[in-house]
């Protein structure tokens, strides 16, 4: 894993990565995580982050599933957190409905300012200061999660075939990899 991460900051030094969005699981798949699993998961994903300079992790669920909030532990993963790695942020997002996050960052935008991309841009990826760069889906790449809408114009995608439950800093380090040998085609801008 060492040599892996000494990869990754190498890959990243000089890349513009400023935020990662992580999209897998439902909300049960989530909810099935206890609160210990929880804070491995976030300290190291966001640790990894820290270590190769991205300021923003958000995780958020690939759909809600079926019956989505059902039980006490399902309810408590619907609710949002923010939480501080290092120099990495990780927003952790519950919402599985693209559609609806967007529809809700509409509703908040103040009615007195001008609409125009940065500022529904900012109202989706609060507290984040920038939309993500790469967005890494977990599972098949046959199949675009419902959680995203936004996102699909500008970021990179990278799939991995691996489920939640199963996430690793390694993974994600893998992904990051991937982006960084790349030559962005699907989102950012040549300078």
């Amino acid at each position: 894993m060492a040599n892996d991460l000494e990869a990754t900051v190498a890959a990243t030094s000089n890349s513009s990565l400023r935020h990662v969005l992580v999209v897998g699981g439902t909300l049960h798949d989530w909810a099935v995580l206890d609160e210990a699993a929880w804070r491995d998961r976030v300290e190291g994903l966001g640790a990894l982050c820290s270590r190769i300079g991205v300021p923003w992790l958000t995780l958020r669920a690939y759909e809600e599933g079926d019956g989505a909030g059902e039980s006490p532990r399902e309810e408590a993963a619907l609710a949002a957190w923010h939480h501080t790695t290092g120099c990495c942020n990780v927003i952790v997002d519950p919402c599985g409905d693209g559609r609806r996050r967007f529809a809700d960052a509409m509703a908040r935008l103040d009615p007195d300012d001008e609409v125009n991309e940065a500022t529904v841009a900012a109202a989706l990826y609060e507290p984040a200061d920038s939309e993500p760069d790469l967005v890494v889906v977990l599972g098949p790449p046959t199949q675009l999660p419902p959680s995203l809408v936004w996102e699909l114009a500008y970021a990179e995608l990278v799939f991995l075939p691996v489920g939640w439950g199963e996430l690793s800093p390694h993974d994600l380090s893998d992904a990051i990899n991937d982006f960084s040998n790349r030559r962005r085609r699907f989102g950012g801008l040549d300078e």
